[in-house]
């Protein structure tokens, strides 16, 4: 795991920075680094089993570490959204983002303090322990939650895309849209959904086996090959989806993204411009 988590953190930013989406750095790239630090410290226990330290490292940063590549799909996905039209989504692609990015934000905030009580717990102290757990694990909830929002508001636009059937807005006309889909985001589309199964998977497993309310002595974490194919393997698929899937070759480099945000914004500043000189002619 150490080497798999290694090799896609790596790759991850050669291709970050190859693509000038820095935005992949405290999302993709941080959950890497942190898969390593939780991972590095289960390998330094399998040495020295009864050493403290590695004991905090992992319990705090292999839960945590989902977190903010979860954030990096909700980005990836708010930008499909304006590229194939808002029209068809039922909130808009900025609030999307920022939206569900709050919400993985307060998730983290709620884990990482869970995390800090249980590992200022230590070993020995099971009570404190097991209470850094719950508040670990209510985190954890919060965040499927909002994982599986995202998933059906996901669902539904692609489903209104497919349909031509724009929501109707007072403020603007519902454009029809152009053409189908290109191969670029048919094949960020399918890894936005493979990347969904893994992330479900590994956060079902953290709150419904009662891996942490369980006081860290669930059946999972206490067998050694179910935490190492429901708990690493997940975030590994998960992240090399995303390092064959990259949104800079599938979407384009950081260029053509703010070339897509100046040809959305061209439209709305003319009709801007229009209501207010027909607000001044009608004062006149």
């Amino acid at each position: 795991m150490v080497v798999l988590f290694g090799i896609t953190t790596a790759l991850h930013i050669v291709q970050a920075a190859w693509s000038r989406l820095w935005w992949l750095f405290p999302t993709a790239v941080l959950a890497g680094v942190m898969e390593l630090i939780g991972w590095s410290g289960r390998l330094w226990s399998s040495i020295n089993p009864l050493a403290v330290n590695p004991y905090l490292m992992q319990i705090v940063a292999t839960i945590i570490a989902p977190t903010p590549f979860i954030a990096a799909n909700f980005v990836i996905l708010g930008h499909i959204i304006k590229r194939l039209g808002s029209q068809y989504s039922r909130i808009s692609a900025k609030w999307y983002t920022i939206l569900f990015c709050s919400c993985d934000f307060i998730a983290l905030i709620v884990q990482a303090l869970g995390g800090a009580q249980a590992a200022g717990a230590g070993p020995n102290n099971l009570n404190l322990s097991i209470r850094g757990g719950h508040i670990m694990l209510g985190g954890i909830i919060f965040q499927l939650v909002a994982i599986c929002t995202y998933a059906t508001l996901a669902l539904e636009f692609l489903l209104r895309y497919h349909h031509d059937r724009p929501f109707k807005r007072e403020s603007y006309p519902p454009p029809k849209r152009e053409g189908a889909l290109d191969r670029g985001t048919k094949r960020m589309v399918f890894a936005l959904f493979m990347m969904w199964i893994f992330i479900f998977i590994r956060r079902l497993i953290d709150s419904l086996t009662q891996e942490l309310s369980d006081g860290w002595t669930g059946r999972i974490i206490k067998t050694e090959r179910y935490f190492n194919v429901l708990d690493g393997a997940m975030i590994v698929l998960a992240m090399f989806t995303l390092n064959f899937f990259h949104p800079g070759l599938l979407l384009g480099k950081a260029h053509q993204w703010k070339d897509l945000e100046a040809s959305l914004m061209d439209p709305l500043r003319k009709q801007e411009k229009q209501t207010s000189s027909q607000t001044s002619e009608s004062l006149l």
